[in-house]
């Protein structure tokens, strides 16, 4: 952690590519490094003493001369020196290495910004991709007005999950983000010398706090906590960037001089799962998901109240200096404001009448606030009340001539209001459709004496509940005694009708299906929703209904069930009250984990091009959300390239996606990053919807050779992971799963059932497991024999048609695109280290030498079809990030071995299992999307 934290990038290095041309925004990136990685190396000093200190050191000079010159005596040398390390030694070289992370990964979000405001300033003014975008719109004869014809249906929401793979405290991400703001601080102001040292001091102050912070939650998350952490992000980014962005969007669309009689519509909205994801998380209960709804609604009340309580300050515009309108004058007069130091300012009394409706609404919807108005005012019936309050100062500042000032915190207020409600965000509920079918197998028992609902075939549940449907007689009996589950089930959809009943039917818009497997899944949902009157007998729903196709099996099957529930005339009346408009989420993190990268990218594809289809031909639009994870074994990667890569009319102007864990921190922790990342997500909506032909649909040989692909990965990965007796065994013994679960990272426990099966582990752990083993198996494994195997069964075709599929085909790039960044990540020697904690040594011998042939034939492969010499030849800046991050991720890796044998072998001392515990909070860290 001295000044030679990174080596120079330009210094020769033997056997190692040419070095790319150090920019000044690197050379910056390598100066905010040295500052901090020598700041904390002066905080190990200080705080742990010389020894510890020069320990350190040594440890990352010696990693470091491994890496850069593959010089096999140091890597002895390194592990000697970890190897004769103690315990309470080993814990606080644990912690340094793994701060250092964290400090790395703030100076090269920094770096991100520096670059991507270079970008912008580049641009004649230009604002970024978005701005790109509507320029490609404009050159292909796209007007002003058809596209905002095209966002006043369109919708583009990030869904927030608390899937937990985030392993950082909120205490920890606090200090680092004041650490950004320093540096960015530091980039943007001209200090002056006294500026600078404070500057210094307050950088040293924040990482010596981060030095004492606890790096690992000691207590378990409540749900409501994940609710709070999820919040938080709310006042770094969403309530202030998203109506910024549709703003500047909107002004964007007038620059041709001629204003639009209507404004934008807002078509970026915020989803949320956290309180309302059922799934194997017996947390979330009816009352948690009200708790809920009210921590939203609190944290959006209280920001329109702070926003109007400065724009009263801002609007001091006196009657006699400036004309106002006779609504205005009307609002105004019915304010309960008595002042007399404002009874000349009609605008002022206005605001303070909003704000005394606004507290009112609050204390109606019980929602806490902290601020209290100076009279009392009736509660608004709903949210169109307030934006009409709003859109009288708007319409009155426009019509006598102050449109700079409606143009100002006024507009932003109005576009808040218009984007979060009083809900902040559509909370979906989530639920598996094993609980639902249990549900109404009860119920329905319980009014047909006589009758096993869960011996019925399909045809025959169908029928009978098309029937309930129509029927207008409860089903539910307030004289039997239900089970604690369906009691449970039941009093959630209570909570969602009360919830539409009290903030509008925007606050839980989505209820979703998990595990969706047949036509009786969606139809028991409908039933259960009729019980409680979101659904009516007569055909309307006030709620949509969406079918979650996780496994390959049911995204193979999922177009035949939705053609068949279009089909079926009471399920059709539901969708057609919603405006014709059925959402179908598909699952990528079961997919990978049930079929491999290949199948499960390949099939998630084949199912949006048989659901278009589907979907045209009953004339009802389509909505995909996307349940991707932040690692690339869970669907994750880079937004923008997987969304452009949807099949011709996956997209159509509509696309939910969701953000979980880790990822949430790293786009929407900074808000000109958040802002950015929200911009990428509407462009690519735009441009997949818009600019790219359905004609540009993929040849039909492409498709046959990626089904043969597909075919042979899938046949490799299965015949490893669930096919191979042992290897239970081997991925239990050789990864962290069992110490993943200690961590107090999420309220969700890791398996659906208690059982060591891999079909019942979910796929965050499942994945985040071989992300510290630095295996990424789920991210490539497969691939490298699905290629030699293609290839000798088709040597007329061979690699140079591969290399074809490559270039012309954005779904093949994207896919070998995210497995290129997953291999780099990899490591074989280090996963080698992990396989020794295999005790059945034949069985470690025998998968291990499996997954290190197809890990060669996987990396030989890629290369080829790329035409590449290395991994991310293509990517120099993630190139040099991943490969100055080794040499401090391996020292990680090597000590979280050590412990492990120590913690297995049932050494008593704490420090082990803490010590694991920070590695693994130091490896993740050092990968960011690990899960």
């Amino acid at each position: 952690m001295s000044l030679q934290t990174v080596p120079e990038a330009t210094e020769h290095r033997p056997n190692r590519p040419e070095d790319v041309q150090v920019t000044e925004a690197e050379a910056r990136l390598r100066d905010d490094i040295r500052l901090l990685g020598r700041i904390l190396g002066d905080t190990v000093r200080d705080q742990e003493g010389a020894d510890v200190f020069e320990l350190v050191e040594r440890i990352r000079q010696t990693s470091i001369r491994f890496h850069r010159d593959e010089d096999r005596l140091a890597r002895r040398e390194l592990e000697q020196i970890l190897d004769s390390m103690s315990t309470s030694e080993t814990v606080r070289i644990v912690r340094a290495f793994s701060y250092f992370s964290h400090l790395a990964n703030i100076a090269e979000d920094q770096n991100n910004i520096r670059q991507m405001r270079a970008r912008s300033a580049g641009k004649n003014g230009g604002s970024g991709v978005l701005a790109e975008t509507l320029a490609h719109a404009k050159a292909a004869g796209i007007s002003a007005d058809g596209l905002r014809d095209f966002f006043k249906t369109a919708l583009v929401s990030p869904v927030l999950t608390a899937h937990p793979t985030e392993v950082r405290r909120k205490s920890t991400m606090d200090r680092e983000m004041e650490v950004a703001r320093l540096l960015d601080r530091r980039e943007r102001v001209a200090l002056t010398a006294e500026e600078a040292d404070a500057s210094d001091e307050q950088l040293r102050r924040e990482v010596l706090t981060l030095w004492q912070t606890n790096l690992l939650r000691r207590t378990k998350l409540t749900v409501l906590d994940e609710v709070a952490n999820g919040l938080s992000f709310y006042d770094y980014t969403f309530l202030r960037e998203v109506p910024r962005l549709l703003n500047a969007l909107e002004d964007r669309l007038e620059e041709g001089g001629e204003q639009a009689s209507a404004e934008l519509a807002s078509f970026l909205r915020m989803g949320s799962w956290i309180g309302g994801d059922r799934d194997g998380n017996p947390f979330v209960t009816a009352d948690v998901m009200r708790g809920t709804l009210r921590l939203q609604s609190s944290r959006v009340m209280q920001f329109y109240l702070e926003e109007l309580h400065v724009l009263g300050s801002e609007l001091s515009i006196a009657a006699h200096l400036a004309d106002v309108s006779e609504e205005l004058r009307n609002l105004a007069e019915r304010s309960p404001d008595t002042s007399p130091h404002r009874s000349g300012e009609p605008y002022r009394l206005a605001v303070s009448g909003i704000y005394a409706r606004l507290t009112a609404t609050a204390e109606k919807l019980e929602v806490e606030i902290t601020r209290r108005p100076v009279g009392k005012g009736a509660p608004y019936a709903s949210v169109k009340e307030l934006q009409a309050d709003l859109d009288v100062l708007h319409r009155s500042l426009i019509s006598n001539n102050a449109r700079v000032i409606a143009r100002g915190r006024l507009r932003l207020l109005r576009r808040a209001v218009d984007c979060f409600g009083f809900h902040l965000a559509r909370l979906d509920i989530r639920q598996n459709s094993a609980v639902h079918e249990r549900t109404i197998a009860e119920l329905m028992d319980a009014a047909n004496p006589g009758m096993s609902y869960l011996a019925l075939g399909e045809d025959a549940r169908i029928s009978l509940l098309t029937n309930e449907l129509r029927s207008t007689r409860a089903l539910v009996s307030p004289f039997v005694k239900y089970s604690d589950e369906t009691m449970g089930e039941l009093n959630v959809f209570h909570a969602a009708a009360e919830a539409h009943a009290k903030f509008g039917s925007d606050a839980i818009p989505q209820c979703i299906i998990s595990m969706c497997k047949g036509m009786s899944d969606m139809l028991e949902v409908a039933v259960l929703l009729k019980e409680v009157g979101l659904v009516h007998p007569s055909g309307r729903s006030a709620i949509n209904i969406v079918p979650l196709f996780e496994t390959i099996e049911d995204l193979q099957a999922s177009s035949g069930i939705m053609d068949r529930m279009l089909s079926l005339h009471d399920y059709r009346r539901l969708v057609d009250s919603r405006g014709s408009v059925q959402e179908v989420m598909l699952g990528y993190s079961d997919s990978n984990k049930d079929g491999g990268f290949v199948t499960s990218g390949w099939e998630l594809y084949k199912a949006e091009i048989n659901l278009v289809e589907v979907f045209e031909r009953h004339h009802v639009r389509l909505r995909l959300f996307h349940g991707r994870g932040g690692s690339v074994g869970r669907g994750g990667g880079p937004s923008y390239d997987a969304i452009i890569a949807q099949p011709g009319g996956a997209v159509n102007g509509q696309i939910r996606i969701t953000e979980q864990g880790e990822i949430i921190s790293s786009k929407y922790s900074n808000a000109e990053v958040g802002r950015n990342n929200l911009e990428i997500l509407a462009a690519a909506t735009l441009e997949a919807s818009l600019l790219h032909p359905r004609q540009s649909a993929p040849r039909r040989e492409y498709l046959t050779a990626m089904d043969e692909l597909s075919n042979l990965a899938f046949k490799a990965y299965r015949g490893l992971v669930y096919e191979t007796e042992g290897f239970v065994d081997y991925f239990w013994s050789s990864t962290v799963i069992n110490e993943i679960a200690t961590l107090n990272i999420g309220s969700r426990p890791a398996s659906r059932k208690k059982t060591r099966a891999i079909e019942d582990l979910r796929a965050i752990p499942w994945v985040f497991s071989w992300a510290q083993c630095r295996l990424m198996l789920p991210g490539w494994y497969g691939f490298g024999s699905a290629v030699e195997q293609w290839i000798a069964e088709h040597p007329d075709k061979g690699m140079p048609f591969l290399k074809e599929l490559y270039s012309e085909w954005p779904f093949f790039r994207m896919l070998l695109s995210n497995m290129d960044m997953v291999l780099a990540k990899s490591s074989i020697a280090i996963a080698s280290r992990y396989a020794e904690l295999v005790p059945d040594e034949a069985l470690r011998e025998k998968i291990f030498g499996r997954i290190r042939r197809e890990w060669h034939a996987s990396i030989e492969s890629l290369l080829d079809i790329m035409g590449q010499d290395r991994l991310l030849q293509g990517n120099p800046l993630l190139e040099r990030s991943v490969r100055h991050r080794f040499p401090y991720l391996d020292p990680l890796n090597h000590v979280q071995v050590e412990l492990l044998k120590e913690h297995r072998a049932q050494n008593p001392d704490e420090q082990v299992l803490r010590g694991i515990q920070l590695t693994i909070n130091g490896i993740s860290a050092g990968l960011r999307n690990t899960g």
